[in-house]
């Protein structure tokens, strides 16, 4: 099974035979090509021309993240999967209005159907959230009658909204309590997790579109322009309120992450190393957990659960059958 290679102290990325060797101060570390899905680099870490060969020809993604963990780049390599007739029918879903606005819906639907569902999952182990449950529920209602991209990204960001304002009773917490949401840059602690667990599962989606024929150029819900993906944002506002979420409610309900995991400087906040060492553990051993899938009839991971969603937006796409985003059970 391949894995996501963190790497957070400085050093360097060579090639050694078949292998990805991660040298630093303190050891060299070695990992087989063929066990690397994608490099996620946090550190100051030197990268060769050979080396992004050979990533290229082993068909890895390498994203980089800034001192403080802020998305700053991919290497994509060229693509081998890209397929002319997947890329011409995505152009098409997007240039049709009534076509793209299908696929919209169904993303906001998908996520706002998965928020509620967290909801629900606290509502039942206690906590008041049914206000804003409520209120969600009749936003989700109303995304069907939506007549254009606009409005649905309105509606989904009022949904937002009420959903960030539950933190406070999910989490119950004064050192993670809930204001509002700021982004670039971060003010407080939940904040910087939040904007740190949707970048993760961004990049994660990315990763996983690499591996199909789809463009992630080519985006319905964000605008397809001059940025260089779009897709990936669609296809995570599914996934980030049973993987970011999930992960940031667990991590701080446990005490697993404290106030001393951030630092405060001129009015930001940010997770310190050991903090984004301790979520991206606690993320993938989410996206390595498995449940049993009705549609499938077996057991299949949160990380394969991706790359389905993104299988049937290639079958809508071509007319085999229309997409239904994943709505968690729960």
């Amino acid at each position: 099974m391949q894995k996501t290679l963190y790497l957070f102290q400085s050093g360097c990325l060579k090639r050694k035979g078949n292998t990805i060797c991660v040298e630093t101060e303190e050891a060299k570390r070695y990992f087989p090509v063929t066990g690397v899905r994608d490099i996620f680099i946090f550190g100051e870490v030197d990268v060769n021309k050979r080396f992004l060969e050979f990533a290229h020809e082993n068909e890895i993604i390498l994203h980089f993240f800034g001192y403080h963990g802020q998305y700053v780049g991919s290497f994509y390599p060229r693509e081998h999967y890209n397929s002319g007739y997947m890329i011409l029918k995505q152009a098409e879903h997007y240039l049709d209005f009534a076509k793209r606005l299908q696929l919209s819906k169904q993303f906001v639907g998908g996520a706002l159907a998965n928020i509620m569902q967290v909801l629900r999952y606290y509502q039942n182990r206690g906590r008041d959230v049914q206000k804003q449950l409520s209120a969600i529920t009749n936003l989700y209602q109303k995304c069907n009658a939506s007549c254009s991209i606009e409005e649905l990204m309105a509606l989904e960001g009022n949904a937002r909204t009420h959903y960030f304002s539950s933190f406070n009773q999910i989490i119950g917490d004064e050192d993670f309590k809930y204001r509002s949401r700021s982004r670039r840059p971060p003010a407080d602690p939940l904040n910087a997790l939040i904007s740190f667990g949707n970048t993760l599962v961004y990049m994660k989606v990315l990763t996983e579109i690499y591996k199909t024929h789809l463009d992630p150029r080519i985006g319905f819900l964000h605008a397809t322009n001059f940025r260089r993906f779009t897709l990936h944002l669609d296809v995570a506002e599914v996934f980030k309120p049973i993987l970011a979420d999930r992960t940031l409610f667990s991590l701080v309900g446990k005490k697993i992450l404290t106030k001393k995991n951030f630092e405060q400087r001129g009015g930001v906040s940010l997770l310190n190393e050991q903090g984004r060492k301790l979520y991206v553990q606690e993320l993938e051993e989410k996206l390595a957990s498995t449940f049993y899938h009705r549609r499938f009839r077996r057991n299949v991971s949160y990380q394969t659960l991706i790359r389905m969603e993104l299988y049937k937006l290639e079958k809508h796409l071509i007319g085999e059958q229309s997409y239904q985003p994943f709505v968690s059970r729960w």
